[in-house]
């Protein structure tokens, strides 16, 4: 699923990544706790959280996410975008819940990270 497909199932806006929404995402995850990240995501995956801290930036870079969603209509601090920016990493934000954000790209085809449907 393209980028620009997760950004209308999730009615989201870009906060930057504008230029990447014909990338193919692979898969989907949510966390919070970055631990979980390192040990579950995959390259080219969509990462749907509620955290805006540098470390989920610093995290996604190393596991290669795709995309970061950032759910419940929170707003980044501008250093967290000119970070995800810096490393070229697209940021959405989403008002669904984690859940909910979840829920929505699963009944639309993303599988989760473990392959599973």
């Amino acid at each position: 699923m393209k980028i620009s497909e997760i950004k209308d199932i999730l009615n989201a806006d870009m906060l930057c990544g504008d230029d990447q929404l014909d990338t193919v995402i692979v898969a989907g995850g949510a966390a919070d706790l970055m631990d979980d990240v390192l040990a579950a995501a995959a390259k080219g995956s969509a990462l749907l959280t509620g955290v805006t801290t540098d470390h989920v930036i610093r995290t996604a870079k190393i596991v290669g996410v795709g995309v970061i969603v950032i759910v419940r209509g929170k707003k980044p601090p501008a250093d967290f975008v000119n970070m995800a920016k810096s490393f070229n990493i697209p940021i959405m934000l989403t008002d669904y819940s984690l859940f909910v954000a979840c829920g929505r790209l699963y009944m639309n085809g993303i599988r989760g990270l473990d392959g599973s449907w």
